[in-house]
């Protein structure tokens, strides 16, 4: 493969980098205060109440709103996690899978809205073509620690 500048590997883990940094900046720009207090959780539960598939009225009503906090810090650590595990490309292919799960369930979440699906749309995009293209062989705990 050639490439101007650096090498296919190396680019996929900017992208990997890049990625990772939008992760941390999801955990970063959240008000951690009312979040934890179960803001976040309220609104989904509002999205979730009006959603045409039962699958996902019913799947919150059991998994999430009977622990809002427990939810609210899972969300708000796993954003962190994701986003220092990418960018550190240490356990690499889990956050990508991670980060694509929790990609996937906030558009199924929000399928009513497509202002809000490009984010997610993009963000899912980059964790395939990573995932895929093995982003972890460059610039990577992973690499370093033989791990993959």
């Amino acid at each position: 493969m050639d490439s101007v500048w650096l090498s296919g590997g190396e680019w996929l883990a900017v992208l990997r980098i890049g990625l990772g940094l939008w992760w941390l900046e999801s955990w970063r720009h959240k008000d951690k205060k009312t979040w934890f207090q179960g803001a976040g959780i309220a609104w989904a539960a509002g999205v979730a109440g009006k959603h045409r598939w039962e699958a996902v009225r019913s799947g919150f009503d059991v998994v999430v709103k009977p622990r809002p906090r427990t939810m609210a810090y899972v969300v708000a650590y796993a954003e962190l996690a994701l986003g220092l595990g990418l960018i550190l490309g240490f356990l690499t292919p889990v956050a990508l899978v991670g980060g694509l799960l929790l990609n996937l369930l906030y558009f199924v979440l929000m399928i009513h809205d497509w202002a809000e699906q490009g984010q997610n749309s993009m963000m899912a995009l980059i964790s395939v073509v990573a995932l895929f293209g093995m982003s972890w062989q460059s610039w990577s705990l992973d690499s370093a620690l033989g791990l993959f």
